[in-house]
């Protein structure tokens, strides 16, 4: 039975994660997008699970017909020669936006990572705030439900004590634990991967 995911008028990345979920439990998914951006994303994301897609422009919208392929799609060359790290993967968050420059944008592309992190696979073992990124994790947080998402998946959340004192926020901390630069140095050192936004 084919689903329809109605993505129209939704920032990313809204559509990718719908058409995901859709297709948990459909072979078949016809996902309906207005721009050209979300549909190279769900594109992308469709063909790197193995399905075909087939793009329709209409008058209302662009509709992209996906469907598993009979065959599995074979591993590139790179895939096939990742190998297992031996330590638990870190994630550390040195700052409350994401990238450098236009900080509301920044703002924009850290709510929209921590939305989509829960949806992604490998998830982190743990993840570490620093500096002003700190500010993720306390009282009026933007992205302070997603957090609580992954903390139920059994992720670590630790946040650097010294950062937190500096911005006057440690009677604030709404989720994880208040750590200190031993415990995040020795975390590091023993991590199998440690990825830095």
């Amino acid at each position: 039975m084919t689903k329809t995911v109605d993505a129209r008028g939704l920032p990313c990345p809204q559509p990718v994660i719908l058409t995901r979920n859709a297709l948990v439990d459909s072979d078949v998914v016809t996902t309906i997008v207005d721009n050209e951006t979300s549909q190279q994303n769900v594109t992308r994301m469709a063909e790197k699970a193995g399905c075909q897609v087939q793009a329709e422009k209409r008058e209302d919208g662009i509709y992209l017909n996906i469907a598993r392929s009979e065959t599995p799609q074979p591993e590139t060359a790179a895939e096939s020669a990742v190998t297992p790290a031996t330590g638990p993967l870190v994630l550390t968050i040195p700052s409350e936006f994401m990238g450098r420059g236009d900080e509301e944008l920044g703002r924009i592309l850290i709510r929209g990572f921590f939305h989509t992190l829960g949806e992604v696979q490998p998830l982190p073992d743990m993840i570490i705030f620093l500096n002003s990124g700190v500010k993720l994790v306390v009282e009026g947080s933007p992205v302070l439900e997603d957090l609580r998402g992954l903390c139920d998946h059994g992720i670590q959340i630790l946040a650097c004590g010294t950062c937190l004192g500096h911005y006057e926020l440690k009677d604030q901390i709404a989720i994880g634990e208040i750590s200190n630069m031993y415990t995040i140095a020795e975390t590091l050192l023993r991590a199998g991967k440690v990825v830095s936004l």
